[in-house]
């Protein structure tokens, strides 16, 4: 009879490749259900419960292992985006006929020189008993996937430069330039008094009014409930000038970088009222995010909602 500890076994492997290690990652946190266009012996998964890239969602592999076609219904037990590593937990399919337990690990690390990086795969098992072979020839896919998965990241791969983007929009409205500015200013708190996508906005640190001070927004977005947290960058009067730096919240999901600048500017030789310019200026996390024009969308909205409280007030 064999020992409990006689059946448990773990296979590492280490594959270089010149991908960054952030790209890897993120094809089996957020789009797994892509490898199989990428790779001859995978040949799809499916979502089961959950959502993609969220930890305690259920995927189903279909895959092509040791001349069978085979199955691998698994859990996404952890996700750490700062190590670059997601862990599955399997819960049916083939494997779980000669395996009590199996665990595979995937950790991707920045080559400390030079561009690419360092793909670590890591199973972790017990076999049902001592007869089983150990998954060597698991461990010869997943090299295979890597270095498939590899060639298709490379020429898709996007420069930093491709990352930053700008939008930028113009309102015209009839309140004054320094009312505008006043609010966003001195009383960002009353902005939820006037329009119905934003709830609040409190004072972390600081003064309201304060280049330095920490505001936190309450709003809905896309459908959802979501937090902003700000830093007052730059304040600029003469201007009706306000910078808004992000630092917390749902953005930075999708964002390395956001800055919100708001300028507004009193109408020349055409009366009252004057132009609200909201520029928005930020670096994506990868290409597949997409530019916020709905962001954009909902500055137009808040705008219009706080001139039309002016022009009443």
């Amino acid at each position: 009879m064999s020992s409990s500890s006689d059946l448990i076994g773990k296979l590492e492997t280490n594959i270089e490749i010149k991908a960054p290690a952030e790209k890897f990652h993120h094809i089996f946190k957020h789009t797994p259900h892509k490898v199989s266009n990428h790779t001859e012996n995978f040949h799809g998964c499916e979502l089961h419960e959950g959502e993609w890239g969220t930890v305690g969602s259920t995927i189903c592999w279909d895959y092509f292992h040791d001349g069978k076609r085979r199955v691998s219904k698994q859990i996404v037990e952890a996700i750490d985006d700062e190590k670059n590593s997601i862990t599955f937990k399997l819960i049916e399919g083939d494997l779980m006929e000669h395996y009590k337990k199996f665990k595979i690990i995937l950790v991707v690390t920045p080559k400390a020189e030079g561009e690419g990086s360092i793909v670590h795969w890591r199973f972790e098992y017990e076999k049902h008993h001592d007869e089983i072979i150990d998954p060597h020839t698991l461990v010869d896919l997943a090299n295979e996937m890597t270095k498939d998965l590899e060639l298709s990241i490379l020429p898709n791969m996007s420069s930093s430069s491709d990352l930053i983007g700008k939008l930028e929009t113009n309102i015209e409205i009839k309140a004054p330039a320094e009312k505008f500015h006043h609010i966003f200013k001195h009383t960002p708190h009353n902005v939820s008094n006037h329009t119905e996508n934003f709830h609040g906005c409190e004072l972390h640190e600081g003064e309201w009014g304060t280049v330095g001070s920490t505001i936190c927004w309450d709003y809905f977005h896309d459908g959802k409930r979501r937090v902003s947290k700000q830093i007052v960058e730059a304040i600029d009067d003469e201007k009706n000038s306000i910078t808004f730096k992000l630092i917390e919240g749902d953005l930075m999901e999708h964002y390395k970088s956001f800055k919100i600048i708001l300028v507004v500017t009193p109408k020349a030789n055409e009366g009252e009222g004057s132009i609200v310019h909201w520029r928005f200026e930020y670096e994506k996390h990868h290409d597949e995010i997409i530019d916020p024009h709905t962001l954009l969308d909902l500055a137009n909205e808040v705008t219009q909602d706080l001139a039309t409280h002016l022009a009443h007030a």
